[in-house]
């Protein structure tokens, strides 16, 4: 290598150490240790995320809701239906225990004229099959009139024993109404969904 050629090469290396020397420590002066961990941090936990973007996400909404099939998760529901509300197999009537109010003049989720729904419920997780879910039930006592005597169901999915109250359909819920501790019906209203 020629005198000439090795004066080019060091002056060309100095004017690229020049210029990384000073991105370096333009770079050093706008931010901290900490700031570029943190940025690495959340760049190193974010990768795992990548495969949960819209891409993967549009795929799966292009499935219609008819063509997931979920399987009942109890056999109850198994055999439930969600058209006739009055009837012992309607799917939110899973845990229910008693008059339905549906067929005493009241609601799903209303009591008849004349009576007053019970301050305190206890709760079932009913699947509904027209849209694979499963949802919260507060069943709720009317109370104020005698038993109607119309449809009497007893469905015990998730029924839990009496040390459990929220979850036993055994109770008459009709403790502190304020009218009268009679029980007349019960209703099953959504609450929450569970998926």
């Amino acid at each position: 290598m020629l005198p000439s050629d090795r004066a080019d090469n060091e002056r060309n290396g100095s004017l690229m150490d020049r210029l990384t020397e000073n991105l370096v420590r333009r770079l050093a002066g706008q931010s901290s240790r900490r700031g570029v961990l943190a940025r690495l941090g959340a760049a190193m936990a974010a990768v795992p995320a990548f495969p949960l973007l819209p891409v993967t996400r549009a795929s799966a909404a292009t499935a219609s809701p008819a063509a997931r099939t979920v399987k009942a998760p109890s056999p109850f529901a198994a055999h439930a239906q969600a058209k006739d509300d009055t009837a012992c197999d309607y799917w939110r009537y899973c845990a229910i225990d008693g008059y339905l109010c549906t067929s005493c003049g009241g609601g799903i989720h209303s009591c008849p004229p004349g009576t007053a729904p019970s301050p305190t419920s206890w709760i079932g997780s009913c699947f509904n099959p027209q849209d694979g879910r499963s949802y919260l039930i507060a069943y709720r006592d009317c109370c104020g009139q005698d038993a109607c005597d119309e449809v009497n169901c007893l469905n015990t999915d998730g029924d839990q024993p009496s040390y459990r109250p929220m979850a036993n359909n055994d109770i008459i819920w009709c403790f502190g109404t304020g009218t009268s501790e009679m029980y007349n019906c019960s209703t099953a209203a959504i609450i929450g969904s569970t998926t």
